[in-house]
C-alpha cells in the first residue's frame, strides 16, 4: 500500500485496487512478517479451475500491537461470566452495547451469534455505558484501535477516488468526521452447523467495512454469481468490502457485495468489524463528477437521498427483513434511467 501514499498513484496498484473493488467488493490487505512486507488481495480472481490469485500491495499502516491487544481485549471480554457482559446490555430501540444484531421479531429465528457494537468515532457519539470496564484496557484500546482504522480507511478512499476519476477530496470530504460503529462478534460453535446462521445474508450500509478475524477460524462467506465463496482468513489481515453507500457514490461502478457468516462446528470463531459511514450533511446519490466524467454526461442509476433518510431507509429494511441491500432500493429502472 506504500505505493497508494503520499502522492506516488502507482498506475499498476490502483488498477489492482479497481479491479478488486469492481468485480468483487471485497479485498485484504495484510503483514507478511518474514520479509517486513503487507499484501494486498481481492477476496479472489477465482478461477475456473479454483485457484486463488493474490494481487499483492505494501504496507497497510495499522501498528501489529494495536491489532494483537485489541484480539486479546475483545476475546477477554467474551470470555467473562454473563452477568458481566450483561452491565453493557442493549437498551430498547438501540443496537449499542451487548447483545444480537437484528433482532424485530419476539418469533424470528435468530442468529446463531453475540456481538458488542460500540460507536467508537467521532467522540461525539460515544456512549460510555455500552464501554466495557473489563478488561480496564479495553477503552483505551479500542480508542486506539478505531484511530489506526480512520487513518486506513482514508487511505483506500483516497485511492477508490483516484480510480474512479475523482480528486480525492471530494470523496473524503463526504466521510470527514463519518461515524465509525465497530462491531464485535462472537460466534460459538453448533453440533448441528447446518441448521444456523452465523449471520443472515446482507450487505453492508455504510461506505466501507474493515474486517479482523480475530481467531482465524473461517466463516466470512461472498456471493459471487449465485455461488457462495468463503473468505480464508490471513493473520494480521484486514477484509475490507465495499458498502451501499460507495456503491451508490460511484454509480454502480464499485459493488456492494452480498455475504453471510456461517458456524463452526468444533470451534468459536471471533471477528471486528469497524463500519465508516459518510458524515451526516452527506447526500447519498450518484456524485455529479462521475455522472459528468470525461465531459460525457451519463444517467444516475441510483436515486440521491439525504443522510437521514438514508439512515430511516437502511432501519426500515432491517424491520422488514430485507436482504438486498440500499443500493439495490435505490436503484433506478434502466427504462426510467434512459
Amino acid at each position: 500500500m506504500s505505493k497508494l501514499v503520499g502522492g506516488c498513484d502507482d498506475e499498476d496498484e490502483l488498477a489492482k485496487l479497481h479491479s478488486a473493488s469492481r468485480d468483487w467488493g471485497f479485498f485484504q490487505v495484510w503483514l507478511i512478517k518474514c520479509f517486513n512486507l503487507f499484501f494486498f488481495s481481492s477476496i479472489n480472481q477465482f478461477l475456473d479451475d479454483g485457484f486463488w490469485v493474490k494481487i499483492q500491495v505494501i504496507n497497510h499502516g495499522v501498528p501489529d500491537k494495536v491489532i494483537l491487544k485489541m484480539k486479546a481485549d475483545i476475546q477477554e471480554f467474551f470470555s467473562r461470566p454473563l452477568q458481566e457482559k450483561m452491565e453493557c446490555a442493549q437498551l430498547p430501540s438501540d443496537i449499542q452495547g451487548y447483545g444480537q444484531a437484528f433482532v424485530v421479531s419476539v418469533e424470528q429465528k435468530l442468529d446463531w451469534g453475540d456481538m458488542l457494537y460500540i460507536l467508537a468515532q467521532p467522540q461525539d457519539v460515544r456512549n460510555m455505558r455500552f464501554w466495557p470496564r473489563v478488561p480496564s484496557s479495553f477503552r483505551a484500546t479500542l480508542i486506539q484501535y478505531s484511530i489506526e482504522l480512520e487513518k486506513l480507511k482514508g487511505i483506500l478512499l483516497s485511492s477508490m477516488a483516484r480510480n474512479l476519476g475523482l480528486e480525492p477530496e471530494k470523496l473524503l470530504t463526504l466521510f470527514e468526521e463519518g461515524v465509525q460503529g465497530v462491531r464485535m462478534n462472537y460466534y460459538p460453535p453448533c453440533k448441528q452447523a447446518s441448521k444456523v446462521i452465523g449471520i443472515s445474508p446482507h450487505t453492508d450500509v455504510v461506505g466501507l467495512t474493515l474486517l479482523t478475524q480475530v481467531n482465524e477460524v473461517q466463516g466470512l462467506q461472498i456471493k459471487k454469481d449465485g455461488k457462495w465463496i468463503p473468505v480464508d482468513p490471513v493473520p494480521g489481515a484486514f477484509i475490507v468490502n465495499v458498502g451501499d453507500v460507495i456503491e451508490i457514490m460511484s454509480n454502480g461502478e464499485y459493488k456492494s457485495i452480498e455475504h453471510r457468516v456461517v458456524v463452526n462446528p468444533e470451534k468459536e470463531r471471533l471477528s471486528i468489524a469497524a463500519f465508516h459511514n459518510s458524515n451526516r450533511n452527506a447526500v447519498i446519490g450518484p456524485l455529479p463528477d462521475i455522472l459528468s466524467k470525461e465531459q460525457k454526461k451519463r444517467a444516475p442509476n441510483y436515486k440521491s437521498i439525504s443522510y437521514q433518510e438514508f439512515l430511516k431507509l437502511g432501519q426500515k429494511a432491517t424491520l422488514e427483513g430485507k436482504e438486498k441491500g440500499l443500493a439495490h432500493h435505490l436503484k433506478i429502472e434502466t427504462e426510467a434511467a434512459q
